[in-house]
């Protein structure tokens, strides 16, 4: 509850508006009677406090705080609180005349004074907010000497905004802009001056000891941001951006907070548009269950359904600390939405039956899997188990208990496989086929490539080498590699998902392939630093099961455009349960009696498109490269 101190703190200023604006009103009315009846041989004698005058006074003060006019600060009044001012004065008329008509059926009461009351009486309530806010403002421009310099690459509506947020924090001194539109050349925008292009920054920032760029552009796409962070890097002063729009509306950015350039921003991943209508069509009010929750696909699915309408959020994680940190950032960001964690093994049929007993969910996003290519090349029996076994006792264990939608999390290395992880994924697909029944659960799987910032990705292992000064490692120079962003791959995840058919594949867009090579280079600089100089760049050979360049399409798939443009279904390859069934039960044999030997040749059997490639013939078996046809497809 509110103290009596903190009500008078914060309700004097607000007492002392009030006051002050109907001293306002006082004035105008008084002013414009004053000026009409002052032109006439007898003025008419004007009384302080009549009848009149009170009753314009309360009536304008009712509808202006009706109107909100004392919710908003004179320190940030603008032209929307000019808008709501001239509002009020327009609606107070009409109370005035209301209120004086039944009073004296305006008696004395002077017509063109009614006429010039709204306007003048906005400039009496405005021209003190306004001039409040620049005197605010100059202050802050000289009240701290030792205020960082700042120059703003971008003049338009997102370098405005970056000035006013800097001038309002006070730490930091604007001293211009730069811009490549020749229109704004010799303009000023708030007060500051467009000083040049983008590319005199080096020029302008020793000219006027500028100590801090500020990259004011979200708009530009991968290669124009390139460039100007090379710019910026050319000129050796440090520089921050400011997040994009879609960063801002999905929470992992505050508006106008500046933040250090990620090499996101430099990969060419445009914001995606889902159709959210549809994905909450589907979502809405369901309850779902996500295995693997705590890694970083799935606690990211479970963000995307708690803000996309699910109601319930069942939890599978065999990692406690992972269970408690996704369960709490839920709690904590969608307090409405139900969570129930299940510390278990995906592979275990009890854990299973219990999280499907508990949540009744609607939809079964499968994504605990093992995804550690060269680790699972000698641990072929827990991929095995976790990445086949497991995901045939949920997808079974989800049929048999109805759920609507069973959504399987594969990779693009189960396209043409040529390690373990491609290839127990790829009869993970096999199976979620062979289940397939239209009169029961639908069955839809998934692909796509790395994610940024996932666990075992090469951005956290590149980012922490840097720190330690080095070396970062890269297999080969050749080496390419599709990124997406995990909330990305998590929306059209769901996207597909809402647009899933029966035994449907579908392939997501990863834009174009990254050389890894040129992916460690720029991280070096984005840390201040020269690769091959302060921090070498070693490497290290393709280790087992790696490809040089990943395939994202089978040449017996025929893939067709869907209703999203980043989406491709495919037609799958048949596949039969009486193929399926005897693979399953050789494996789980197998694995029970910890038999890699046999592991090994049950699971080539199963997929006979596995081919293990060595290190010495991984690059001569992967060197095409096949782009994503969604221009080339066409729709159903």
């Amino acid at each position: 509850m509110t103290s009596w101190r903190d009500r008078f703190k914060y309700g004097l200023p607000r007492l002392a508006v009030m006051l002050h604006d109907l001293a306002m009103v006082w004035v105008c009315w008084q002013g414009l009677h004053y000026i009409r009846y002052a032109l006439q041989p007898t003025p008419l004698p004007l009384e302080p406090l009549s009848s009149t005058v009170l009753i314009v006074m309360v009536a304008q003060g009712l509808v202006s705080w009706r109107v909100g006019l004392y919710r908003g600060l004179w320190r940030f009044a603008s032209v929307p609180d000019l808008l709501n001012i001239f509002k009020a004065s327009v609606l107070g008329l009409l109370a005035v005349v209301a209120g004086l008509f039944f009073y004296s059926r305006l008696d004395l009461v002077s017509r063109a004074a009614l006429l010039l009351y709204p306007f003048v009486l906005t400039m009496l309530l405005g021209a003190p907010r306004l001039i409040f806010r620049a005197w605010k403002d100059q202050r802050l421009l000289r009240s701290d000497e030792t205020a960082e310099r700042v120059l703003v690459l971008g003049a338009g509506q997102a370098g405005e905004a970056v000035v006013r947020d800097l001038r309002r924090i006070g730490r930091y001194q604007p001293v211009g802009f730069v811009d490549d539109a020749a229109a704004l050349r010799g303009t000023r925008l708030q007060g500051l001056p467009i000083l040049g292009r983008v590319g005199d920054v080096a020029r302008i920032a020793r000219e006027t000891g500028v100590q801090l760029l500020v990259i004011a552009m979200p708009s530009l796409d991968a290669i124009a941001m390139r460039r100007v962070v090379g710019i910026c890097e050319e000129s050796g002063v440090p520089f921050r951006t400011v997040p994009r729009l879609s960063d801002v509306l999905d929470g992992r950015s505050l508006p106008g907070q500046l933040k250090e350039v990620a090499i996101e921003d430099l990969l060419g991943r445009q914001p995606l548009s889902p159709d959210w209508k549809a994905i909450r069509n589907w979502l809405g009010a369901r309850s779902v269950l996500v295995t693997g929750a705590g890694g970083s696909i799935g606690s990211e699915l479970c963000r995307q359904c708690a803000r996309h309408g699910a109601k319930r959020i069942a939890l599978l994680e065999i990692d406690e600390l992972a269970l408690l940190t996704v369960e709490a950032d839920l709690r904590r960001d969608f307090p409405g939405i139900e969570c129930l964690p299940v510390l278990g093994d995906a592979g275990d049929p009890a854990v299973i039956a219990h999280a499907l007993a508990i949540a009744e969910p609607e939809a079964v996003f499968h994504a605990a899997a093992y995804k550690q290519v060269p680790l699972l090349q000698r641990q072929l029996r827990e991929a095995v188990r976790n990445n086949v076994l497991a995901t045939d006792v949920v997808a079974r264990a989800s049929r048999d208990a109805g759920v609507g939608t069973f959504v399987l999390i594969s990779t693009d290395k189960a396209v043409d496989p040529v390690n373990v992880l491609g290839a127990t994924k790829r009869l993970a697909e096999m199976l979620c086929q062979a289940l397939v029944d239209p009169r029961s659960t639908r069955f839809v799987t998934v692909r796509f490539g790395n994610v940024l910032d996932s666990a075992g990705s090469v951005v956290p292992l590149f980012r922490d080498q840097i720190r330690r000064g080095g070396p970062v490692t890269v297999t080969d120079p050749e080496v390419t590699r599709y990124f997406m962003t995990i909330p990305e791959a998590c929306q059209l995840i769901l996207q597909a998902s809402a647009i899933g058919a029966q035994q449907a594949v579908y392939t997501l867009d990863m834009g174009e392939p990254v050389s890894i090579r040129m992916l460690a280079e720029q991280m070096i600089r984005l840390a201040g630093k020269q690769p091959g100089k302060d921090i070498a760049i070693e490497y290290t050979g393709l280790r087992p099961g790696e490809k040089l360049h990943e395939t994202l399409f089978h040449v017996d798939e025929r893939y067709s455009a869907t209703i999203h443009p980043k989406i491709l279904q495919a037609l799958p390859r048949s596949v039969s349960v009486e193929r399926v069934d005897p693979a399953l039960q050789a494996l789980r044999e197998a694995t029970a009696s910890y038999d890699l030997e046999r592991l090994a040749a049950s699971l080539r059997a199963a997929v006979p498109e596995f081919n293990p490639a060595s290190e010495a013939d991984s690059a001569r078996a992967s060197t095409t490269i096949l782009n994503f046809p969604a221009r080339r497809a066409r729709p159903n």
